[in-house]
């Protein structure tokens, strides 16, 4: 593994289940979901509401934590201008509603919002944003999943996990907590 950075995102939804995503205005311009990296001493629940504010203008809601994601890429592998490897990234996918019907602010220059269906996104979507939507809309919660940066290119075998009981044996542990006839965790609140 080479070094890790730490980072947050969120699969966000609008009212009729559009995902909000953001094509980045440089690099290979893939699509991604909204969010970025923690900052030192800071919680994945605040850095995710900081961050996703920052970039797209909306408030939102967070429902719960989708998974944990490793992003990792081939050992050596170098971008151009860049000195050394891409660190691996540990990502914390939360689910969240957008909290209104507009931004509460401009989002800044450099990412184009847009919303899509979950069913079907658009080619160009980064791995872990096709792996993190994907489980979303199959309502898994807790999912532990490793994802490879390069596309096309497989994580190593037996990565996805996620309990579809809870310790009790009771079903339904895996779905929102909407799904399962209960209030978002407040824990997730700033």
């Amino acid at each position: 593994m080479s070094a890790l950075t730490w980072a947050v995102a969120a699969v966000v939804t609008d009212d009729t289940g559009r995902v909000l995503l953001c094509r980045q205005g440089r690099g290979e311009r893939r699509y991604a979901l909204p969010g970025g990296r923690l900052r030192p001493a800071e919680s994945p629940v605040r850095a995710a509401l900081r961050d996703i504010r920052a970039e797209t203008g909306w408030d939102i809601d967070l429902v719960d934590l989708i998974g944990v994601y490793h992003l990792t890429g081939p050992a050596g592998e170098a971008t151009p201008g860049r000195v050394g490897p891409l660190p691996d990234v540990l990502v914390h996918v939360f689910r969240a509603r957008a909290a209104g019907v507009q931004p509460a602010a401009d989002p800044p220059p450099g990412c184009r919002l847009s919303w899509h269906s979950p069913d079907v996104l658009p080619e160009a979507v980064t791995p872990l944003t096709r792996a993190a939507v994907t489980d979303a809309r199959e309502g898994r919660s807790g999912v532990l999943h490793d994802v490879s940066r390069t596309p096309g290119v497989a994580a190593p075998p037996a990565t996805t996990h996620w309990r579809a009981t809870d310790p009790d044996g009771r079903s339904g542990a895996g779905q929102p907590p909407e799904q399962r006839g209960e209030a978002a965790d407040p824990s997730l609140r700033p």
